[in-house]
């Protein structure tokens, strides 16, 4: 479909949809042939019940694959799975992230997961990433435990570390009618370890290159017939793979369980991370290029400082009033404390053939959240057909103070090969800048109704009213701006075959045209931009779930965009528009007892329609270009092979093709290949020793970056671990 058709077309919401998300429904009629009530809802807290063997139970040789049998709360709040959802969903298993060695959330979401990839830099907490032709957390959201984490300034630093996940969903494609604005281009949702009614205790030791220590324990069983619990506590510590390079952060997550009643349960959870990463800002370029010389340089100021601290509080309760109705609440608090003290932005000079440093920046973010969601779960028929509903609400409250030394003055010039790292220049003096208060509600529905054993339709909407509040300390002014956006999806799925599955998909998106929580004065009179999505594809597995495929195409548009007026140069209008489209594939298959391969793979054509900048004084139009920091090709492949019975060997290869640092397309981050490998070897049935090799062939690459400078990934390392269950 050409794109200007497409982006023509603004239906409202289908008749269908709105009848399966709003129709009164009535319970199963007592004779009918088909009334046979659905079986009871799952007592668990949690908001997804895995079915059959759990993840992190699988044999080494039957790795859980894509999943596409087992619900999930990425792509739908009925727990449907996959199979059953209309959208491109992905479950990667906490015991194939931690096998891989995979210790933070980035990695296991880059190497495994299809068409994501890593922006992260000190900046945006390490955790950015960009899918389907849109980047950063704007558009890319994350989530902990299916709760949103507001973003302020471009930054997210929680959750961070692999050890406590149960799993980690992925979502492809907008999902504002599930979270809210800020999710056109996908949802990441982290699914800690909560406690069980089995005894699983486990614990971790590791050492590797550049001084990297690891050490990790995890507990969890019954208390009584009525109380359980898990803890997971994870910390590691390196030097760096750059001069002065030291970083360390330890992860604390522990939940309580009481199942007070056969039908009601309450858990009460708290996780927390503390942060300090490597206080690498990046590498400059030499004339435009990369000096392999600099690869280990460190250009940032010797009493630099980089740290987070993030506390999660949760409490949940499930109760199942009956076979037909089931109640959910979650209330929840998080505080995040982020510190910055650096020297940012390095460049190149000819003339001298020094760097120049710019940008001393110190920065303090001060952030709380407090929510509530609630809904309700109700099973039943429509007109004799099966239909399954959930209606809630989301309720936040988020305080953000922002801390700094604008306007980030001083400079320092240094030699590019041998950098004498001074100290940080202050020249405007560190103080309370901004401040704001955010109120939201949501209030939210999804249908599924069961047309015939074959066919099903599945629709949701939602409404959010974001209220910001802002207060500019230094001038004295202040400003209050409410929001309004609804979302809306409608899609279906059709089972040609048991395990065989074609779906279809028309959703659309909001985003915010800044951080909602920290929008700017100059943004605040503008409204969030909007996105629809059309999406068609094939999911099967096979092989009595030993092998599984998904096919997934789609064309995404998103409207009003930020863009300089083309005949007033100084004026910013809200007319942009840029637009996605693209193909993706994934294959994971038990080849024969003890051999799976994993691969997966995206290709898309991802362009500016509409976006003109001001440059030197004119509006430059960039329609045609690529956003910044979109690869338009990925790729991911992972290979085991147990080829004796207490061994095992695996490798996994992570393709990235270029990106542009710029919306002019004027700087080039070229592509890379990055390989992985590791052998595991199990001295008894508890126990495993590994060893594993990242980046094995030392390749030279950049995940982020300006026309300046970029900032560069690991080197070759290795690691031996051991790790065992008591």
């Amino acid at each position: 479909m050409p794109p200007a058709r497409f982006a023509s077309r603004r239906p409202s919401a289908p008749l269908a949809t709105l009848l399966l998300v709003a129709a009164s429904v009535a319970p199963f009629p007592a004779d009918a042939e088909d009334a046979t009530p659905p079986p009871p809802p799952p007592l668990t807290l949690a908001p997804v019940t895995v079915t059959g063997r759990p993840a992190d139970a699988a044999p080494s040789g039957l790795a859980p694959g894509l999943a596409l049998d087992r619900p999930n709360s990425g792509g739908s709040r009925l727990d449907l799975t996959p199979l059953e959802t209309p959208a491109s969903v992905e479950v990667i298993a906490g015991r194939t992230i931690r096998e891989r060695g995979q210790t933070s959330v980035t990695e296991a979401v880059t190497q495994n997961a299809t068409g994501f990839t890593s922006l992260g830099a000190p900046g945006n907490g390490g955790t950015s990433l960009a899918t389907r032709g849109f980047a950063g957390h704007g558009s890319v959201m994350q989530l902990y435990d299916g709760t949103r984490l507001y973003v302020g300034s471009g930054t997210v630093t929680f959750p961070f570390d692999t050890w406590s996940a149960e799993r980690i969903e992925v979502l492809r494609g907008p999902a504002s009618v599930l979270y809210g604005e800020g999710a056109i281009g996908g949802v990441v949702n982290v699914v800690p370890r909560r406690p069980t009614t089995e005894f699983r205790n486990e614990a971790m030791v590791g050492i590797g290159t550049d001084g990297t220590r690891r050490a990790a324990i995890g507990s969890g069983s019954p208390v009584n017939e009525t109380l359980s619990y898990r803890l997971d506590v994870s910390g590691n510590r390196s030097n760096g793979w750059v001069d002065r390079g030291d970083m360390k952060n330890l992860a604390v997550s522990g939940a309580v369980k009481l199942q007070a009643t056969p039908d009601f349960a309450v858990t009460l959870s708290n996780d927390y991370g503390d942060q300090e990463p490597q206080e690498y800002f990046g590498t400059p370029l030499i004339a435009g290029r990369l000096d392999r010389a600099l690869r280990h340089r460190n250009f940032n100021v010797a009493d630099s400082d980089i740290r987070y601290r993030d506390n999660w509080n949760q409490l949940k309760a499930e109760w199942a009033l009956s076979d037909a109705l089931t109640l959910r609440n979650t209330a929840y608090q998080l505080t995040s404390h982020r510190h910055w003290r650096d020297v940012e932005n390095y460049a190149w000079t000819a003339a001298g053939g020094q760097v120049r440093r710019d940008s001393y920046i110190e920065i303090y973010h001060d952030q709380r959240q407090v929510g509530d969601r609630f809904d309700a779960t109700w099973r039943s028929s429509l007109f004799g057909m099966r239909n399954e509903m959930v209606g809630g609400f989301d309720l936040n409250r988020i305080e953000f103070k922002h801390t700094n030394n604008s306007p980030y003055g001083g400079s320092s010039m240094v030699d590019p090969f041998d950098p004498a790292p001074g100290l940080f220049l202050n020249t405007a003096g560190t103080s309370p800048r901004s401040r704001s208060r955010t109120r939201q509600y949501a209030l939210f529905a999804e249908d599924r109704l069961s047309v015939t054993p074959q066919l099903s339709l599945v629709g949701g909407i939602r409404h959010d009213a974001p209220t910001v509040e802002r207060w500019d300390l230094a001038a004295g002014t202040a400003y209050s701006k409410d929001f309004h956006a609804t979302s809306w999806r409608t899609g279906a799925v059709y089972e040609l075959a048991p395990g065989l599955a074609l779906y279809g998909q028309y959703a659309t998106a909001v985003d915010p045209v800044g951080n909602l929580i920290s929008l700017s004065p100059a943004q605040k009179d503008f409204t969030l931009s909007t996105g629809r999505q059309i999406e068609v594809g094939v999911k099967q597995s096979v092989l009595d779930g030993r092998g599984e495929w998904t096919l997934a195409a789609y064309h995404i548009v998103k409207d009003k965009l930020l863009t300089t007026d083309p005949n007033q140069p100084g004026v910013t209008v809200q007319i942009g528009q840029q637009s996605s489209r693209g193909v993706e594939a994934s294959l994971s298959l038990g080849l024969w007892e003890g051999v799976r391969v994993d691969v997966n793979g995206a290709l898309l054509r991802a362009r500016y329609d509409d976006f003109t900048q001001a440059v030197g004084g004119r509006a430059v139009s960039y329609a045609g270009n690529v956003p910044a920091g979109v690869p338009q090709r990925t790729a991911n492949a992972w290979a085991s092979w147990a080829f004796l019975p207490d061994w095992e060997v695996r490798a996994g290869v992570q393709y990235v093709g270029q990106t542009y640092a710029d919306a002019a397309n004027s700087g080039v981050r070229p592509s890379y290949t990055v390989v992985n490998a590791g052998l595991d070897y199990r001295p008894t049935d508890t126990s495993t020793l590994s060893l594993r090799a990242f980046n094995l062939f030392d390749e030279v690459y950049a995940v982020a970056g300006n026309t300046t400078s970029w900032v560069l990934g690991r080197p070759r390392s290795a690691e031996l671990t051991f790790s065992m269950r008591f």
